[in-house]
């Protein structure tokens, strides 16, 4: 916060940056005018009311390729950021610059609790705080003995993959609030329940002041998960009936689609996208208008799209010249869930996401929430459990399905076959030249799964030559870490037998092999983490780091978890390839032991 006199309440986000412009967005206490200056470039903007909270977002325009300068945030005139006395830099808008080597940063599942000793604890250390204040510490001063860890400028992008607040899963401080203002033993209990508990919501999980620095001068990306709606949200059409029966779920999915729109949403659109949003045209139209509030708009558009998703596009992309184009896939809100019919993405939805896989660019970036390659035995285990809630093994078997994905969670794109087997095809066909010139790599980045990991892919027609690697890299989570029992059961589900007997299972249940074959190039760990991403040419270079208490609970150290890395030319090291070939062929035997094994059944 800004001081118990200010009228700024939160933020300023920054959001959408190219080459030219830019994006802030602030929440404010009442009614005002935002005058964001840069330079001598500024722009103001009258806030715009939603359920009695206050919001604008300033688009700046015209501005120059490459360049980096502070900026001020002044509400009616008044100075509000950066604060006074600030402990941290300047914030900076730093635009982008055609054949700069980009830099993001990604991850999901991060919890708001609080960062001393008893935060840590429980939650473990902040990965995104930790990296805010090490960024801190070094933005004018990079360490050319560790430049991962203190790189010599700041990512261009922060990729948010899902659950950036957890409506179900409520820490002390929120549950505190919700208790402050009804009965928390009726439903929905200590889950959210309206628009005023979302918006408190958010203000937890981004007014820490370090996090806050941050958000301020790295421009942001994000996209939700489940919990940013419930768990298992939109699992199958059984867990839907089952919501839907319910005395609180409408007012829980109208909430919180409607504060997404508001909070996250709005600052993904590029200038020209926002032009063409429903919602932001009703913003544009009232500007100025102190009286009239968009909450009951808000809500009728999100009651609407949850029930017909084919009316709204959450998903997005990021062109970044020639060197690289960034899909975002709504994995949730979109999904077809008639059992006749089942899909991960909706007509609609999967004809646009065909449409964006292409290549004629160095590298091709999918940001889903949910991996498209999870471990193999996690992976056929979804798959059999999907085949199962489809009656492949009977009456029982199907009720059996249906329990298992969902006190599992089996859930992700596994368990959807036919989105990912249609999915797995269309990268394939980029990855050969078939979709324009084939990119370096067609990478997935993704998170929800609470470890980490990253899962090099190819081909199992052997037959089949690709021109580019296909990777997995999953960043999860932020600060949410699984207990050690469930560490176990998911190290499990990925070594060993796991993935073969995983097969066997599938192919019991009549699964279609799937057309790529992939193994881990490394991990999981299961470290509160943020992923870093750089893209040089055709090289990538990836690397995962965490936060150390060393002596100060207040001030965690940053520290590297793991990296990974393509050469100029989008391969792994020769020593790297060399195993490759032996592993491919260790996994070629043993598929054909298990194909032989389903053929004597």
């Amino acid at each position: 916060m800004t001081g118990s006199d200010s009228t700024l309440l939160l933020g300023p986000l920054l959001r959408y940056v190219d080459d030219t412009s830019a994006a802030v967005w602030v929440e404010t206490r009442t009614p005002a005018t935002v005058t964001v200056s840069r330079g001598s470039t500024s722009a103001s903007a009258p806030t715009f009311a939603v359920h009695g909270h206050h919001y604008a977002l300033v688009e700046l325009d015209d501005l120059e390729p490459g360049t980096t300068e502070a900026y001020t945030v002044d509400l009616d005139g008044h100075r509000v950021w950066p604060e006074p006395d600030s402990p941290f830099p300047a914030p900076v808008i730093a635009t982008l610059e055609d054949g700069r080597p980009l830099r993001l940063a990604f991850g999901s599942c991060r919890t708001s609790v609080s960062h001393d000793a008893k935060g840590n604890r429980t939650h473990g250390v902040d990965a995104l705080r930790a990296w805010a204040l090490r960024s801190a510490d070094q933005v004018d001063a990079a360490d050319p003995d560790d430049p991962d860890l203190s790189p010599d400028r700041l990512p261009d992008l922060v990729l948010f993959l899902g659950d950036q607040v957890y409506a179900d899963e409520t820490t002390e401080d929120m549950r505190a609030f919700i208790e402050s203002r009804r009965d928390i033993e009726a439903p929905p209990w200590t889950e959210l329940r309206d628009y005023e508990e979302y918006a408190h919501l958010y203000s937890l999980a981004w007014a820490d002041p370090a996090n806050r620095w941050l958000l301020s001068t790295v421009p942001s990306s994000m996209i939700f998960d489940d919990h940013d709606i419930r768990d298992d949200w939109n699992t199958s059409q059984a867990w839907r009936d089952e919501m839907e029966a319910t005395s609180w779920w409408h007012g829980r999915i109208v909430a919180g689609l409607a504060s997404y729109w508001v909070y996250q949403h709005l600052g993904n659109l590029s200038p020209a996208a926002r032009q063409q949003d429903e919602i932001y045209a009703q913003v544009l139209a009232h500007r100025g208008d102190t009286e009239h509030d968009l909450g009951e708009v808000l809500d009728a558009f999100a009651a609407r799209v949850d029930q017909e998703p084919q009316t709204y596009r959450w998903s997005y992309t990021r062109e970044f010249g020639t060197q690289a184009r960034l899909v975002v896939v709504d994995s949730r809100a979109a999904r077809q869930l008639d059992p006749d019919h089942r899909a991960l993405l909706d007509a609609d939805e999967a004809a646009w996401l065909d449409q964006q896989l292409r290549g004629d660019v160095d590298h091709l970036l999918v940001g889903t929430s949910l991996p498209f390659l999870l471990a193999r035995g996690l992976h056929h285990l979804e798959a059999f459990s999907e085949a199962l809630a489809d009656g492949a093994w009977g009456g029982h078997g199907a009720r059996l399905g249906e329990k298992m994905r969902q006190v599992v969670d089996l859930e992700h794109w596994g368990a959807f076959q036919s989105s990912f087997q249609d999915v797995a095809r269309q990268v394939m066909e980029v990855a050969a030249g078939e979709r324009g010139r084939a990119p370096s790599t067609v990478t997935f980045l993704s998170g929800d799964v609470h470890h980490s990991y990253v899962t090099e892919a190819w081909p199992a027609d052997e037959g089949r030559q690709l021109r580019s690697t296909i990777l997995q890299a999953v960043c999860s989570p932020m600060r949410n870490p699984l207990s050690r029992n469930m560490r176990f059961a998911t190290a499990v589900l990925s070594y060993g037998v796991a993935g073969p007997v995983g097969r066997l299972a599938s192919r019991s249940a009549r699964v279609a092999d799937a057309p790529l074959d992939w193994r881990y190039a490394e991990g999981p760990w299961f470290d509160n983490n943020l992923a870093c991403l750089q893209l040089a040419g055709k090289g990538l270079r990836m690397w995962w780091v965490t936060g150390e208490v060393i002596d100060d609970h207040d001030r965690p150290r940053l520290a590297k978890v793991a990296s990974y890395e393509l050469d100029e030319q989008g391969r792994p090291p020769a020593h790297e390839r060399v195993r490759d070939r032996f592993t491919r062929g260790l996994r070629r035997r043993v598929r054909d032991k298990v194909r032989d094994r389903v053929r004597q059944r």
